[in-house]
């Protein structure tokens, strides 16, 4: 745990560990496991600071809705509600758009959980002392991890492995953001499969019934995946027509939510990412196309379709 906190806090890191008997049973989910994270940016620094104490509270939208990125995000999945909403920029409540406070990121925090291994399960001939698993992608990779832990010397103690999972609502997840249907408009999502996805000298090949559907459907695309259906999509934007990972991360759930306020859109369509060789290099790099892919699959509730439909 030191040596994770010196090198990634105050970050976009989530460290998951086995809880201490005094932490409520209500910070636990039931599992026996609590998360824990130094956020960086300064607006939740001096809230921290004000409070003087840890601070344990949900995400600030609702269940399985897109994730919130500024203080209006927060207004309309919650304005109803008795909260309040701390953001230099609101001052009387009229919010210029291009003066609000905005994630750095643009998407949740790496989740890594640690398990270190029981006196009855471990091994004398073994030197491994535990297991670091991914539980949600973000900014930080598991190979920044692994460096991180050389750095310390500890590597050849410690297992590191991605386990990002897919499973139903009704199962008790030490992270959050593991349900299959997470991040999810209030319009139907769908993935093109890749087999759909044209390339730049490729032809558009449209039923009648697909050109009715995506006449009220918007598209969001990344690295022009879709681009050549554009012009047949009631909406459409790409989070990074270059397909520029930390790009398309800093506008994944702004463009989600403005996929809400379109007029008459019935479906939306997101690529499936199927990650390609240079998008697998560099670190932070890896970490945010494997963070955008996560997003829109579960945006999607992992449906991928042949046939805009």
């Amino acid at each position: 745990l030191t040596a994770l906190t010196q090198h990634f806090f105050p970050g976009p890191l989530t460290l998951v560990a086995r809880a201490h008997p005094t932490i409520p049973q209500i910070l636990m989910a039931n599992t026996g496991y609590v998360a824990c994270r130094s956020p960086s940016h300064p607006v939740a620094r001096a809230l921290i600071d004000a409070a003087e104490v840890p601070i344990a509270a949900p995400s600030a939208n609702k269940f399985g809705h897109v994730s919130p990125t500024m203080a209006n995000h927060v207004m309309d999945d919650l304005g109803e509600e008795d909260v309040w909403v701390v953001d230099p920029s609101l001052g009387n409540g009229e919010v210029d758009a291009n003066d609000a406070v905005v994630c750095q990121v643009g998407v949740e925090s790496t989740v890594a959980k640690i398990e270190m291994i029981t006196d009855e399960v471990s091994s004398s001939s073994s030197k491994v002392l535990g297991y670091i698993t991914i539980l949600r992608h973000g900014a930080i990779s598991s190979q920044s991890i692994r460096e991180a832990l050389e750095k310390e010397n500890l590597s050849q103690y410690f297992d590191v492995s991605d386990s990002v999972k897919f499973t139903s609502e009704k199962v008790h997840n030490v992270a959050p953001g593991q349900t299959v249907k997470h991040y999810s408009p209030n319009v139907p999502c769908f993935m093109i499969s890749s087999s759909r996805q044209i390339q730049s000298d490729g032809e558009v090949q449209l039923n009648e019934e697909e050109r009715g559907v995506l006449s009220q459907s918007i598209i969001i695309d990344y690295g022009k995946r879709l681009v050549r259906y554009q012009s047949n999509a009631l909406g459409y934007r790409d989070l990074s027509p270059e397909g520029n990972p930390s790009v398309a991360a800093s506008n994944v759930f702004e463009t989600l939510r403005w996929s809400e306020t379109v007029d008459g859109a019935t479906r939306v369509f997101v690529p499936q990412l199927v990650l390609r060789g240079d998008e697998s290099e560099g670190q932070q790099h890896q970490a945010l196309v494997l963070a955008v892919k996560d997003k829109l699959t579960r945006a999607a509730s992992a449906v991928v379709v042949n046939t805009f439909q």
